[in-house]
Order: structure tokens, then sequence, then C-alpha cells
């Protein structure tokens, strides 16, 4: 009989890897699946390849172009992800559990396209400003920069999760320009090789920006380097191990952990079993447990409720797990699905084990444990299984977790022993908080939040739109203190920044702006017959400016304003009230100032520039009075080209102006960007 498919590793642009190793075995009915490769990798030659190969290509592309590239891969993975979910049905994954690898993975994707286009400039470099004047005539300023590291990231990533998990952390790395080595967890290393292939078959990678280790990472860590980046998924004793790699420390070289841990959610002592929270409670908490046969590095190990309120939340939970259908997830009725591996199922079987030390069992494999489907004997299955502490505050389930269908009752008396319960877990990815009261929200989350990355607060009024506790989002952190790797991932922007190097520059503003490619305040100006607006989007230069006629301020003006707007707010027309504020005198409206300076400004006669889709920094400085004269500074501040064409084909990018208010004696009265839609010139 032959023998199963070789995985291969992906090294330098070629897949390598002809004889098996490492049997990895279906979780439904432990058939032969795949095979690691015997071959070791040459980790020198993927370290060189990644550092030059992938530099070189990922910053011939800047942050947009990077960002369309991920759209597209996100398209293209979309288009072929029945695929993965027929392979993914091998790692005991329900389609409901699939779904939130495979689609959560691409959404993620999409989401840093999404955020890098809206977010990050043409170029490799992000001003993260504003710049500071450091000198009294301001010849001398500062400002922070974030770059590309020029290394290369190394992806550690845990079984439970082999697509989303690598993808979660492939984006924003991709983004940010670093190429990046991605190590797999053996036992569903097959799903993560089949993603990489696509990738790969896509042709939308650059060379070497990202490969692929199957099996041991051997001495790739003892080669990395100062620019380099580690982050690691998985358990918190392997974090520790890795965490401690001599050359790692000895580079400094960044380590980003994210392990389990012992997550929490507390039943507030103001909900009662007549609640609508309750039901809500009971359901995250059954959820948690079943969704992906509990692995998951957020499923809640530890609920804690009421005292008076635990013998009814025991027994809805054991109806709740009652109704819970086991086995083979292509048989019909089936909700939860095995575990990864026959190896994952004698660990959980064995930390239970260790539990029941101080737990009673609640419900378990005694109450009609029976998974459906054909040689489901053979399989990774175990059954929902909920404990209740005898004693909360014993080691037990704050030390030991199962990571599997596993949770733990534990019983309070008041909201502050409920707090001191959740801290045990000695550092958290995520917690939540059940409740109707805001003032118990109010009390708990800044007390909790010492210990957990992550709060969810549920009441009736979010739960139907609610993600759940389980559920990590790119647009927030993910990532825990303590025991819960004391790293950060994802959270927007804050995950492309962890690839990228922050650098504070000193000099004249002029030197500012040539090193961000932005317009920074003082720097020289360049001034032209041609109205900035009258500039096609390539034609415009950073810097280019003008200085706008004058306006004197008048009573009228305040008049027409206020009739216009309906903003009749004392400080504008009660000049007895005015005079005894503390401007002395009726002032005008901060927004007819702001209108005032777009009609010193605007050209009026169509052009290049098609709208105005944003102001951004607005502030007013100094009050404008009546009689007081204005005049604005419209500078080009920074242009984005996003790729984009307008609805009616037209290519077109995105321009940032500096705008400056000033009044009579030079002081600045009101400081804002704006920012247009510009067209490109053809040809």
């Amino acid at each position: 009989m032959p023998h199963a498919p070789t995985l291969q590793s992906f090294i330098a642009g070629r897949w390598i890897g002809q004889h098996g190793a490492q049997v990895l075995r279906s979780a439904l009915d432990g058939h032969e699946l795949a095979r690691t490769h015997e071959e070791r990798p040459d980790f020198a030659e993927a370290v060189e390849h990644g550092r030059r190969a992938g530099n070189a290509a990922l910053m011939a592309l800047d942050f947009q172009q990077r960002a369309q590239r991920l759209k597209a891969l996100a398209l293209y993975l979309s288009e072929r992800k029945e695929q993965l979910y027929a392979l993914s049905h091998h790692s005991g994954a329900t389609r409901a559990d699939s779904w939130i690898d495979i689609e959560g993975g691409n959404s993620t994707l999409f989401t840093y396209a999404s955020l890098g286009a809206r977010e990050l400039p043409s170029g490799n470099i992000v001003h993260e400003g504003p710049a500071l004047q450091l000198s009294k005539l301001g010849s001398f300023a500062g400002t922070h920069i974030l770059v590309p590291r020029g290394g290369l990231a190394v992806h550690i990533n845990a079984f439970n999760f082999p697509i989303w998990g690598m993808l979660e952390k492939f984006a924003p790395c991709f983004l940010a320009g670093m190429p990046c080595i991605v190590k797999p967890a053996s036992a569903t290393s097959y799903l993560t090789e089949a993603v990489v292939r696509l990738m790969d078959e896509s042709g939308l990678l650059p060379s070497g920006s990202l490969q692929l280790v199957i099996g041991s990472t051997g001495d790739l860590l003892d080669r990395l380097e100062g620019q380099d980046v580690v982050t690691f998924t998985g358990s918190a004793d392997t974090a520790a191990k890795l965490r401690v790699n001599p050359n790692l420390i000895r580079h400094s070289v960044p380590f980003n952990a994210e392990a389990d841990s012992l997550n929490c959610a507390i039943l507030a002592p103001d909900v009662t079993p007549d609640d609508e929270e309750f039901e809500l409670f009971i359901k995250e908490v059954a959820r948690e447990m079943t969704t992906k046969a509990g692995q998951k590095c957020t499923a809640i190990r530890r609920a804690i409720v009421p005292a008076k309120h635990i013998d009814a939340v025991a027994s809805r939970l054991r109806e709740s797990l009652a109704k819970v259908v086991v086995g083979d997830p292509s048989v019909e009725g089936v909700r939860m699905g095995a575990l990864a591996s026959h190896d994952q199922q004698r660990d959980v079987a064995e930390r239970v084990a260790s539990l029941l030390h101080s737990s009673d069992l609640l419900f378990g494999a005694r109450d009609g444990f029976e998974p459906r489907g054909e040689n489901v004997s053979q399989g990774a299955f175990f059954a929902p299984t909920l404990l209740l502490a005898r004693d909360p505050h014993a080691a037990g389930a704050h030390d030991i977790e199962a990571f599997g269908p596993v949770s733990t009752l534990m019983a309070y008396d008041d909201l502050d022993e409920a707090l001191a319960l959740a801290a045990r877990g000695k550092g958290s990815l995520v917690g939540s908080l059940v409740t109707r009261d805001p003032q118990i929200a109010a009390k708990a989350i800044p007390v909790a939040a010492a210990w957990h990355g992550r709060l969810l607060v549920l009441d009736r009024e979010c739960a139907g739109e609610s993600t759940g506790h389980g559920s990590p989002l790119p647009q927030l952190k993910h990532g825990g203190p303590g025991r819960a790797g004391g790293g950060e991932e994802l959270g927007g922007l804050r995950a492309v920044k962890h690839y990228l190097q922050r650098a504070a520059v000193q000099g004249s503003p002029s030197m500012l702006a040539a090193v961000t490619g932005e317009y920074v305040r003082g720097a020289k100006v360049i001034e032209t017959e041609v109205h900035p607006f009258r500039r096609f989007f390539q034609d415009l230069q950073i810097g280019e400016s003008l200085l706008t006629h004058r306006r004197t301020v008048t009573e009228a003006d305040l008049v027409n304003f206020g009739c216009l707007s309906g903003d009749h707010f004392y400080m504008h027309f009660d000049e007895i009230a005015a005079k005894e504020s503390q401007f002395g005198k009726r002032i005008a409206h901060g927004y007819f100032v702001l209108s005032a300076a777009a009609g010193l400004f605007v050209s009026p006669a169509p052009g290049p520039v098609l709208a105005n889709y944003g102001l951004d920094t607005l502030r007013f400085i100094n009050p404008v009075g009546i009689g007081d004269t204005i005049q604005a500074r419209l500078t080009c501040k920074r242009k984005i080209d996003q790729g984009k064409l307008s609805p009616q084909g037209i290519p077109q990018g995105v321009v940032a102006w500096d705008v400056e208010v000033t009044n009579q004696l030079g002081e600045l009265v009101a400081s804002y960007d704006i920012l247009t839609l510009v067209v490109k010139r053809e040809g």
C-alpha cells in the first residue's frame, strides 16, 4: 500500500522534501494522511534568501503596492477555498470551525489590504509625526519615522489554526515589507502547506517574501540577527524555552509570544437566572467549550459564577452540553469534531485527570458520549467536560490548562473575589464580563484590564452583533500579559509597526521634509504662478504652496453665518456675556474661520481636484474677533497613490494639504489638514 504524500518545505523559491518521515494521521479515523519530509532544509540558504532576495523584492514595492498584492492574494484564495475546506475536515474541524480558520485568515488579508490603502503612504517610510520644534526660532526640529527593518521574520505557529494562524502574522509582516519564514506545528502542517502552495501558484508573492518549513526549525533561530523578528504562538512552556535562546538574547532579537492562557468569563452578581444575560453566559461558555473542540487559545477555561447561582449555571450547562452531537463533521447533525491529533487527545486526558484532583466532574464521557461516524473509534475525539472547583482559590484550574473542550466552574461571593479569581490566571488573552449594570462594568473592567489583553462586556444590547468571547479581530490587539506571553499581535496598524524600526530624526524642517517625504511646518515652500489646485497628481510637488489674499471679518459675517448654520452661541452674539468671558469680546464661529479660509484658497473652476473628502487634526488656536484680518497658507503635505479609479474610470490619487490660517499679527488661529482626490494626468 503506497505511503501518504510527503509534505514539502518551500525554501529559496523551490519545494524540497521527497522522503517521508513523521506520519500525520486524520483526526477522524486515524488513517495516514501525510508525512513530514526527512530532508533537513538548509537554513543558512533560507536566511540568506530572505534577507537578500526577499528584502530586495519587497522594497521594490511600496506600502500601497503591497496592500494591493494582499487584496489580490485574498481574492485568489477565496476562489479556491473549497479545497481547503475538504482538507481541513481531516483536522477534526466542523465546517463552522474551518470557517474561522479559512475565512478568518482570508478576512485578515482583506483587512490589512484595506488598512494599508487607507492609512499608509506611498513609499516605504511612515512619518510618525507631528514634527516638534526644538529651538526658539524653529530652525531645529525633530520627529519620528518608521522604516522596514531589513531583516526577516520567523513565525512559529500553533496546530489549532494552521491557516488563520499563519495569515494573521503574514499579512502585517508583508505589508511592512519584511520577508518571513513560516514554521507551522507538524500535526496540521498539511493545511499550511496547501495554503502556501496556492500563494506560490498565484504569482503574487515577490521572490523570497515567504518561505515554509515543514518539521523542525533546526538551527534557524541560531542564525538570526538584530534586524530580525521572531513571533510565536503556542504553549506558555514552549514560549519560555524559545525566548531564552542564547542567540536571540545575544542579538536582542524581538520575540513576540502569544501563548495559551486560562481565560475566564465572569457572570456578574447583578444577573439572575431569569435575565437574558444569564442565557448569554451559558451560550458563551458552551460555545467556547465546543467550537474547534475547545482548541482555541482564547477559549473559556474558567467560568466564574456567583455562589448563589452555581447550581443553576451547572444545571443549564449540563443541559446545553448534553445536546452537543460529537463525531465526524460530515455526518448530519454533528456539531463538534475531534481534537487535532491523537497526541493532543492523550494530553487533554492527562490534564483532565490532574484537574480532577481539585475538582468534581459535572459532565463528561460518562454522560452518553458516543461519537458518530465510521471508524470514529480510531479518531481523536474527546467528550465535552465540565468541572467544578471544590475550592475556587486553590491551585488546579488556575494553573493547569486542558487544551480541549474542558472548562471549570468556580463560585464567588462578591465582585472583588471574582476579580481576584480572574487574576489567578496570571495573565490571559481574553476575559468576558456578562452584566446588565454599567456601573459594575465601570468598576470591574479597569481592574481586570491589568491581567487581560482583551475584554468583552456582554449584555443583551450588543449580543446580536457581538463576535463573541473567543474571536480575535484584526482591528483589535490580540495578546496578553504574563502567562499569555506578554506580546501583541493584530490591532490594526500596531501589528504593522511591530515589523518596522522606529527612529527619531532631528534637523531643519526642510531636511525633515526631505527625509519623511512630507511637508513639515517651517520647511521651505515652493511658490509658483500656478495655483496648486490646478496641478495634476503627478505634477504636484511636496511643499508646493499658496499664500492667499486677506479677508477682514465683519459683524455681518457673524450674523450671516449664525443665521445660515443655526449656531447662535452667546460668544458670537451676546456683547455683554462675551466681554465677561476669557476672550473679552465677541468672536467668530470656528467653522466660519474654516469656511472663510476655504473661500480664500479654493480655485473655483473645474480642474484636477475632484473632491474634498476629509479633514484631520483641526485645532482652533487663537480667537478671531470682529475687525481681525485672516490669511491662509495652503501647502501640499503628502501624496498617496492608491492605484484607484473614480467611478468614471479616471485614475486618481489622494493629496493631503497642510492649512495654516493666521491673523493680522501673524498669529496662528486655525490649523488642519484637508484630504482631496486629485486626477492623474493622462500618459
